[in-house]
């Protein structure tokens, strides 16, 4: 039985130091580079300046961060959301920028711990404010409703508005440039980008709902199966949440969480 035992044990420590060795953890200390996916078009959380090509924001901070205590380099790989979750199954990249928690992604790729916080908003032209003041103006056959494809928004939108007109576009074309264009009456939004979309576009407005919906949790996207990195990642975010980083960085862009 003793015997048993310690040839169980010796088994287990095998398995342990193999998946250490085949861990995403290990390739990155390797090769001295963090590969993060990142679609450069959700302000403030991550924005490419176009003329530069080089991306700033909530999630570039948060991920360079994670890169220096790693004692590697970073890298951004360009995605949008509709290939998202395909870019860490295809190993394009070893995590994600920020996500919206979705269980339809959990299905394919894992996920971080949280981090942070938001909720979405509907926001319209502000000369149409008279004629939205809650969720159920919206849902009626004449008004458009406009969506990215791939986002969290689009699944939402068609949820809370089934009879409305739903206007699905490719990025990296976004849903709000179809309402700075007429083409839409309303897209929805987090509230984090909504404050910063109202600010830039002074001719669009949040309507003032008595309640914001789906609160969802923000983490980051990594492979499903790799325990060892989704542990080591785990660990940086809550050290990081116990020191304030995540609150000073979020200050720093002017984001206000739930």
């Amino acid at each position: 039985m003793r015997k048993s035992l310690f040839v169980l044990g010796l088994c287990l420590i095998s398995i342990m130091q193999v998946a250490h060795a085949q861990s995403r953890l290990q390739s990155i200390l390797d090769n001295g580079v963090l590969r993060v996916g990142t679609t450069g078009d959700w302000n403030p959380m991550s924005v490419k300046d176009p003329t530069t090509n080089r991306y700033k924001g909530f999630d570039i901070d948060v991920t360079t961060e994670l890169a220096k205590d790693l004692g590697v380099k970073v890298e951004y790989v360009a995605t949008d959301w509709k290939t998202l979750v395909n870019g860490i199954t295809a190993d394009k990249y070893d995590i994600s920028g920020s996500a919206s928690l979705n269980m339809s992604r959990a299905k394919v790729a894992g996920y971080s711990q949280a981090y942070f916080y938001l909720a979405f908003v509907p926001v319209v032209q502000k000369k149409d404010l008279t004629n939205f003041s809650d969720w159920s103006d919206f849902d009626k056959p004449e008004v458009r409703v406009a969506a990215t494809l791939g986002t969290v928004q689009e699944k939402m939108v068609k949820s809370f508005f089934p009879s409305a007109q739903h206007i699905v576009i490719e990025a990296p074309a976004r849903d709000f440039q179809e309402l700075l264009a007429r083409r839409a009456d309303v897209s929805v939004t987090s509230n984090v980008e909504a404050a910063t979309l109202v600010a830039k576009f002074k001719q669009l407005a949040v309507v003032p709902v008595q309640k914001l919906r789906k609160p969802t949790p923000i983490a980051m996207l990594m492979p499903q199966d790799d325990q060892v990195w989704i542990n080591y990642v785990n660990h940086w975010i809550e050290l990081k949440k116990t020191q304030g980083f995540f609150k000073q960085t979020a200050i720093k862009w002017g984001i206000k969480g739930l």
